[in-house]
């Protein structure tokens, strides 16, 4: 003998409805946040690289004379420009002429109050950053910081000379440790060099882990 099947309660009809609506919206949920995840670092880059393009093309037009104006708007031509401007300063600066300029305008700015103190300030630090021997910046360190047992990662800036470091027994190191999410602030550490540990990971991925904030780490590699 067959038993007939029972008709669902209400009950199980409306709990089978709410799973269903929870599974949907629980789907769409994760499609949204998946859509975001793809498309937010491409939107965020294309909007940033046209914001600057927009920032040079504005401003770096205007410093030509009107007659070299472009009659219509090019993106990208005042980034244009000013890679053309310092690569013509540059060519200058090599020449005779472009060598007594730069010997004016250093005479000239050494001798201004305030003014010398940024200018050679600024000077030194991008001929130290550009230079190819330079190495500022190329060390990732870890070390202890503020206290023992908690660590923090900086950048060896370069070897500390003068006073400072006849009053250190061991070798003492410029570590510059910056902020998160913002690494252009920090601090300015004098550390000793041993109580430093490099790390197997490029300035690049040291500073991707920094401004996500620990998000996003660099892959292991071997010693």
């Amino acid at each position: 003998m067959i038993t007939p099947l029972k008709p669902p309660s209400p009950q199980q009809i409306k709990s089978q409805v709410v799973s269903l609506h929870r599974s949907f919206f629980s789907r769409l949920r994760t499609y949204f946040f998946a859509g975001v995840l793809v498309t937010a670092p491409v939107a965020i880059t294309v909007y940033l690289t046209y914001v600057f393009l927009r920032f040079m093309d504005r401003h770096v037009t205007d410093l030509l004379p009107p007659a070299y104006h472009p009659h219509t708007t090019i993106p990208g031509i005042g980034l244009i420009v000013a890679i053309a401007f310092f690569i013509l300063v540059g060519w200058l600066a090599g020449n005779v002429i472009g060598r007594i300029v730069v010997w004016l305008s250093d005479y000239l700015f050494a001798r201004m109050p305030v003014i010398r103190i940024i200018y050679g300030a600024l000077k030194q630090i991008f001929q130290t950053l550009m230079t190819s021997q330079s190495t500022a910046f190329r060390e990732v360190v870890l070390f202890e910081y503020p206290r023992p047992g908690i660590w923090a990662i900086g950048f060896v800036t370069g070897t500390l000379k003068g006073k400072v470091q006849t009053m250190s027994d061991s070798e003492v190191v410029n570590v510059f440790r910056p902020f998160t999410p913002n690494p252009t602030s920090g601090f300015m550490l004098l550390v000793p060099r041993k109580d430093l540990t490099v790390l197997n990971m490029t300035v690049e991925e040291a500073i991707k882990l920094i401004v996500s904030g620990g998000i996003i780490t660099p892959p292991e590699r071997a010693s």
